[in-house]
């Protein structure tokens, strides 16, 4: 069942607070502080708000994106509504399936998330392939990609 979604946005909220009060270097520790603040959270929960936030780790402990980071990542969650699939074709490739005349809105959302792992981009109508660094880098597009669009599943 989905989570409700004024928990999902509150633990959020919760999330950006912590990473923004202190440097936090696992996820363990931000489930444990979002624990003690009330909210029923799993590591996998954490997981998943982390991709949706576009918290990134670094050396230093998990970091929250750059205004233009969190402006990207809004517009790709916009997007991907228009999202009907997502295939993995081969190592390098990924394959979106839009509605019809979206794929160029969804891959400039893409474009501008820039992501390390994405390569390029290239639309047609409603078809988008995204070029991917490597076979680790599309599993984690594709995943990426499921993620957002889970979170624009409502009950």
């Amino acid at each position: 069942m989905p989570a409700d979604p004024d928990i999902q946005s509150r633990r959020r909220a919760a999330i950006v607070d912590i990473l923004r009060q202190q440097a936090i270097a696992t996820q363990h520790a931000v489930v444990e502080k979002l624990l003690a603040a009330g909210f029923d959270v799993t590591q996998s929960s954490v997981s998943r708000d982390f991709n949706v936030l576009g918290v990134q780790k670094t050396s230093q402990g998990y970091r929250l994106p750059s205004a233009g980071d969190s402006a990207a990542m809004q517009t790709l969650g916009d997007a991907t509504g228009f999202i009907r699939a997502v295939r993995n074709a081969g190592p390098n490739l990924v394959v979106i399936r839009t509605a019809t005349g979206a794929a160029q809105r969804v891959a400039l959302a893409v474009d501008r998330a820039d992501w390390p792992e994405i390569v390029g981009t290239v639309s047609g109508d409603d078809t988008l392939f995204v070029a991917t660094s490597s076979h680790a880098a599309t599993r984690n597009i594709m995943r990426r990609l499921e993620r957002l669009g889970q979170t624009k599943e409502q009950p």
